[in-house]
């Protein structure tokens, strides 16, 4: 069943979206032409498909633990700060980006 001007005038209302005469015009004619795009996906049988709305299913959390793997070796901290433009203790030293805040931080 294709969208009306009617149909798409809600749509572009709730949306917020100001649509002169013409503008309505062709953006229903688009629509339309988008629903029609998606007629072959309509045919197929999926009877007892349960619906998903996540392509992995069920999956609650793909981070892993903030834990060092110590069964890596890691890149010790005097060739990590070997290359940087500027250090001090055990850190890398960067340009401020919040401005002149009165020190180094």
């Amino acid at each position: 069943m294709p969208l009306t001007k009617e149909d798409v005038a809600g749509i572009a209302d709730y949306a917020r979206i100001a649509l002169t005469p013409e503008e309505l015009d062709e953006m229903t004619a688009y629509m339309n032409d988008a629903i029609d795009l998606l007629e072959p996906i309509r045919q197929y049988d999926l009877e007892g498909v349960e619906p998903t709305f996540h392509p992995i299913g069920d999956l609650s959390n793909v981070m892993a633990g903030d834990v060092p793997d110590t069964s890596v070796r890691a890149l010790p901290l005097d060739a990590a700060l070997r290359n940087a433009g500027s250090s001090r203790d055990r850190c890398f030293r960067v340009p401020s980006i919040l401005g002149d805040q009165g020190g180094d931080r």
